[in-house]
């Protein structure tokens, strides 16, 4: 750097020479200006070492700048790829949320229907009470009617056993054996008129079962072989009330078994449409608070990327604002150190004489062609270097603190970018985790939507089967109830009627 300014021109030298002696300035700014000049060609600057140092410094503050830079660009990067993600889940979600809806509302559907085929259900069950209610009506008046047969039944035992007795006695006995000519009742061609007439009178008594017409009307006849033809018949007859008796004891049973397997059927069927309802009921109630869940998570989301948002932006305006505090500092301290320079230069002229070399050959033509000095009126003037030096300290603190700023302020912006990211992180991963959450329970309640779904037609099912069940049970009562309420009447009934008949086939036999 030496020896590259005027000096090396002696005839430059004395030329800028006469021009400082000319020019507009105090005596000390002329004569420091003059000395400077007058040093000649071996003159080497010390500034050197210090442009060395500020080079560095420029290095390092671009590297940093250049590090910011990059940093600042992939954050931006990273943020633009974020939300490219976050609106394409946001579109889908949207989707999603629009089918849910629409199923709600085919669910909502389905419900009306369903309440309207309960109305239905309900006004079947009043008219199947009213016909209950004749059912009981008519069996009240079909109980009348079987009371009456097993009257009428009891009468024509009573008729046949007064017609065994009648033919058991012995007079009559006494009788047959007078009046025919044969031991056998049954293989008399002329029978006694007086037993036939006792005897008929006697079945005609009994007016219970239109079978034993047949046996009086064989018993009118007067061909021969009558009564072989009267013991065939009761013979028939008690095989067939035998046969009843079997097939009433099966229907017995039969009915019996039928009937508690379709009650056991019934109550089964009737506790797993209570069954379902509950589980409908706790459906709709577990539905209910997903929606409410899935809602929460949504709007969570909604605000959890309006707060990153507008943390983003919070973050370009702190960014642009330490940017510009940071370019102000920087002037802040270039002008301070300027105004520093200027004042060293005046009242330090050795310490300041380097800063000369910054004038320009414009400035010295512009100073060249400035008026002559006034005249003086008084004696030189007499610096105040000590005050000089306080200013030149209390500049000197102002650049520190301003320094001390610049410090400050970055490691400020390096915290509040690291707090951002941080907050970046944890947003994208409480999203992601909610985002996970809230699909897992879109799911479940997709689910459970169709379970219930599920359950409502099993519900519809099975409660046809309990209709189904109630009308099998109706008709097996209808079937089976006379039969079981009169089981033992009946077989009582029966009995003595086979006993009699047995009976009367030992009278006519023996006769």
């Amino acid at each position: 750097m030496a020896g590259k300014f005027l000096q090396t021109s002696t005839e430059n030298v004395a030329t800028l020479q006469q021009i400082v002696i000319n020019m507009d300035m105090s005596s000390t700014d002329r004569d420091m200006l003059t000395a400077f000049l007058s040093q000649g060609n071996g003159y080497a600057p010390a500034s050197g070492e210090i442009l060395g140092m500020l080079n560095q410094m420029l290095e390092t503050m671009q590297a940093e700048l250049d590090e910011i830079t990059m940093a600042e660009e992939k954050a931006i990067k990273d943020f633009d790829a974020l939300i490219a993600a976050k609106k394409k889940e946001l579109n889908a979600n949207t989707g999603a949320l629009e089918s849910k809806i629409e199923r709600a509302a085919e669910v909502g559907l389905e419900i009306v229907e369903m309440k309207e085929d309960l109305d239905d259900t309900q006004k079947a069950l009043i008219e199947d009470k009213k016909f209950l209610a004749e059912l009981e009506k008519d069996c009240g008046t079909k109980e009348e009617e079987w009371n009456k047969r097993c009257k009428i039944r009891a009468e024509e035992l009573l008729a046949i056993g007064d017609t065994i007795k009648i033919l058991n006695d012995d007079d009559a006995l006494d009788l047959f054996k007078k009046t025919l000519p044969s031991p056998s009742l049954l293989q008399t061609l002329v029978t006694s008129a007086e037993v036939k007439q006792q005897a008929l009178a006697a079945l005609k008594a009994s007016k219970g079962d239109s079978r034993l017409d047949f046996i009086a009307l064989a018993l009118r006849t007067k061909a021969q072989g009558t009564f072989d033809k009267v013991i065939g018949m009761i013979d028939e007859m008690v095989a067939l009330l035998q046969e009843e008796q079997t097939q009433d004891d099966e229907k017995k049973k039969y009915c019996e078994a039928e009937l508690d397997k379709t009650e056991d059927e019934k109550k089964e069927l009737e506790r797993k449409v209570d069954d379902l309802l509950k589980a409908q009921e706790e459906g709709k109630d577990t539905l209910a608070t997903l929606g409410d869940e899935i809602e929460a998570l949504a709007d969570g989301i909604k605000k959890l990327d309006k707060q990153v948002a507008e943390a983003t932006e919070n973050r370009k305006e702190e960014n642009t604002e330490y940017k510009e505090e940071m370019s102000a500092n920087a002037g802040a301290k270039k002008l301070l150190e300027m105004a520093k320079g200027r004042l060293a230069k005046f009242y330090s002229p050795k310490s300041a004489a380097a800063s000369l070399l910054t004038v320009s050959l414009h400035e010295v033509a512009a100073a060249a062609a400035a008026p002559p000095p006034p005249p003086e009126t008084w004696g030189a003037y007499k610096k105040q270097t000590e005050e000089a030096g306080g200013i030149l300290n209390m500049i000197q603190m102002m650049i520190s603190d301003v320094e001390k700023e610049i410090t400050e302020s970055k490691t400020e912006e390096e915290n509040a970018q690291g707090e951002y990211e941080t907050l970046i992180a944890d947003s994208g991963e409480k999203r992601r985790m909610d985002s996970k959450s809230l699909s897992d329970k879109e799911s479940a309640k997709a689910d459970l939507e169709k379970a219930l779904q599920q359950m409502a037609k099993e519900e519809k099912t099975t409660k046809f089967e309990v209709m189904a069940t109630a009308e099998t049970l109706k008709d097996l009562h209808l079937e089976c109830d006379w039969l079981l309420n009169n089981f033992e009447a009946r077989k009582e009934a029966r009995i003595g009627e086979i006993d009699a008949l047995k009976k009367a086939k030992a009278v006519l036999s023996g006769a």
